[in-house]
This record gives C-alpha cells, sequence and structure tokens, in this order.
C-alpha cells in the first residue's frame, strides 16, 4: 500500500467511539451523520460519483480509456494532481492483481475506489489535541470570509454540548465586525468571550483572556484571529506573538492551530494551506463550506498534498451543522452507500 496504516488508538468506554476528541454513543453516530453527509454532499458527489457511472455506463466495461477519463473527473472535483494520481495508479494495481481488466463489474470498480479514497483520508490524527491539566487551548487561523468566526462558534458549541467549559477569545481586532460576530456566536452557544476593542493590539487581548482562563480554569478556550493574508508578513508575526504570549502563560500552549478553509475554493484553499503552513504550525484543519460545493474533492488534496488531517466540516449553516471528519461516513456518502448495502445508488442531477 503507498499509504501507511494509521495506528491504533487507545479505545473509548465500552460502547462509545470517540468523535473529534471526545467520546459519543455508538449508536448516535452513524443514522444522523450518513444521512446529513448524503443530503449535503450532493455537488460533490454529482460531480464524481455521477459522472464516474456515467464513464462505466458508456464504456460498459474497466479498461485504461475509462481510467484516464476517470482521472480528468477527479481532477474537475478538485481532488487534485498529486492525489489523482495516486489514487488511479493504486485502481490500476489493484486491477491487475484482481484480474478485473475488461470486467463488467460495476460495483467492484466504485467500492474499490471508495476503499481507496478512505485509507488516503484515514492518515494523520484527528482527534484534537487536549492538555494533561489545564485548559486546552485553540489557535484558529484563516483568510477573511472562509466563515472561520462561525465555525469558532459552532465548534465551542459543540463542545458545550459534550459537557466542555469553552471561553472564546475575539483577538481578530482589524476588523469590528469580527468582534461583534463572535460576540453573537458566543451569545447563541451560551458561552463566555473576553474581547478587546476594534484596533486594539490582539496580543493585549489574548493575554487578558490568559488571565481569564487562569481566574476561570475553562476546559477549552478558543481564540479567533486576523486573517489579512494579503499582509503576509505582519500576519505571520502578529500570529507568532500571540503564540508567544499564550506559551508564556500555559506551557505547551497552544494545542493545535487549527486552519479553517473553504472548501468551495478548490485549489485556492490548498495555496492558502501551503502559505500558512511555510510559516506557523498548522496542526489541523477545519473545512467549511461543502454542501452545496462541487469541489470537495480538495479534501483528498489537503490529505495527501500538504499531510494535515481534516478535523471538522462545515456541512450547512445551522449551529450544529460542524461534523467530525469521520472519512468512512464521508466516502460512503459521496458513493451513496449505506450501512446495508455497498452497491452505490445512481441518482438523477438536479435540474
Amino acid at each position: 500500500m503507498f499509504w501507511k496504516k494509521k495506528p491504533d488508538r487507545i479505545p473509548s468506554p465500552p460502547g462509545e467511539k470517540s468523535v473529534g476528541g471526545f467520546s459519543a454513543p455508538v449508536e448516535s453516530r452513524p443514522k444522523g451523520l450518513f444521512a446529513k453527509l448524503r443530503e449535503r454532499l450532493r455537488a460533490t458527489r454529482e460531480s464524481i460519483t455521477q459522472k464516474a457511472l456515467n464513464l462505466f455506463r458508456q464504456r460498459g466495461k474497466i479498461d485504461s480509456e475509462l481510467l484516464d477519463e476517470l482521472e480528468e473527473v477527479l481532477i474537475s472535483a478538485d481532488v487534485g494532481v498529486a492525489s489523482t494520481t495516486a489514487l488511479i495508479d493504486e485502481l490500476r494495481d489493484r486491477i491487475r492483481m484482481e484480474k478485473k481488466a475488461n470486467s463488467t463489474d460495476q460495483a467492484w470498480l466504485t467500492g474499490t475506489l471508495c476503499g481507496l479514497m478512505r485509507e488516503m483520508l484515514e492518515q494523520g490524527d484527528r482527534e484534537l489535541k487536549t492538555a494533561a491539566e489545564g485548559p486546552s487551548i485553540y489557535l484558529v487561523i484563516g483568510v477573511n470570509g472562509v466563515g472561520k468566526t462561525t465555525a469558532i462558534g459552532k465548534l465551542a458549541y459543540r463542545l458545550k454540548e459534550q459537557g466542555k467549559s469553552v471561553l472564546l477569545v475575539a483577538a481578530d481586532t482589524f476588523r469590528a465586525a469580527a468582534i461583534d460576530q463572535l460576540k453573537i456566536w458566543a451569545e447563541r452557544a451560551g458561552v463566555p468571550i473576553v474581547a478587546g476593542d476594534e484596533g486594539a493590539d490582539p496580543s493585549s487581548v489574548v493575554f487578558n483572556a490568559m488571565n481569564t482562563a487562569k481566574a476561570q480554569n475553562p476546559d477549552v478556550v478558543i481564540i479567533d484571529t486576523a486573517g489579512r493574508l494579503h499582509t503576509k508578513v505582519n500576519l505571520m508575526q502578529e500570529l507568532a506573538k500571540m503564540t508567544r504570549v499564550i506559551h508564556r502563560e500555559f506551557e505547551g500552549a497552544p494545542h493545535e492551530n487549527l486552519l479553517v478553509l473553504d472548501a468551495s475554493t478548490g485549489q485556492n484553499a490548498l495555496s492558502q494551506a501551503r502559505t500558512f503552513l511555510e510559516s506557523c504550525g498548522v496542526t489541523g484543519l477545519i473545512l467549511t463550506k461543502l454542501d452545496g460545493t462541487a469541489r470537495g474533492g480538495v479534501v483528498l488534496s489537503v490529505h495527501k498534498e500538504l499531510n494535515l488531517p481534516v478535523k471538522f466540516i462545515g456541512v450547512g449553516e445551522g449551529i450544529e451543522d460542524l461534523e467530525p471528519f469521520d472519512p468512512d461516513a464521508f466516502t460512503r456518502a459521496l458513493f451513496q452507500l449505506d450501512t446495508d448495502s455497498d452497491d452505490p445508488v445512481e441518482e438523477e442531477p438536479k435540474a
């Protein structure tokens, strides 16, 4: 295999599955999550699965021409050149080993491609890192307009619903709208917030927040930051300064540098990720706006080309529409597979 098998994880308590770093009952995960993903990934599914089914119907067999055309389909869905090449090369090897050349077995083709995608997505640690003691501190970064502040509000709500105490920090002082927006999300999620004035030094806001965290001892602190990538040098210096302030007050923090990307921008999201990865220690990704985009293949790009795990995905506008990324649920939804059958379901494209 060209992807290393992920290491075994510490088992969750009996009857529970670890999701997004926290335990949740196994029976609470599949039905609602599968159904939501099947609905919200329709555009990406049409750009990959349905096109693949159409190609197979036109050719009627698995051959080199079909794989060449499938390669074009994957690249057009923003799976990325490196990821697509790896997938198609492994698919060719499987076809040779299992003697499927010129086969008419459509279910084998889609099932194998689904499995290869899942294996690629399973690489990396998708669990949120937590502090051994004291608050777990997450610095959230990303350019303006990707849905960063909204993702923070939804993450705060999710963690609070799991019994965690959460403190939000509005350190994007470059835009008054960002501060106001995070205050609204804090109110909606029912969590406290530390905020400074527009134009204030972001590090001073973070310093005040660290003092508040020492006094209140929340389980989690989530810090919003500015996203002015066009002033890259200043932004990266600002992020580095905030990181020093956090580390000075809490050794080992921040425990995650979470980069928020807009999935609908496809390869532009990948370019943004590369820029941040070069300049600051990104540990994981939150992909927003997966619902309604045909470019959801970018999930595979960031895993394969940047070796960064997707930890959460945004699949809607509701406060509950930020989900821990589950490679199995994602790929099964993408290929219209449910828990009772491994046969893909063909659907009529929207008019």
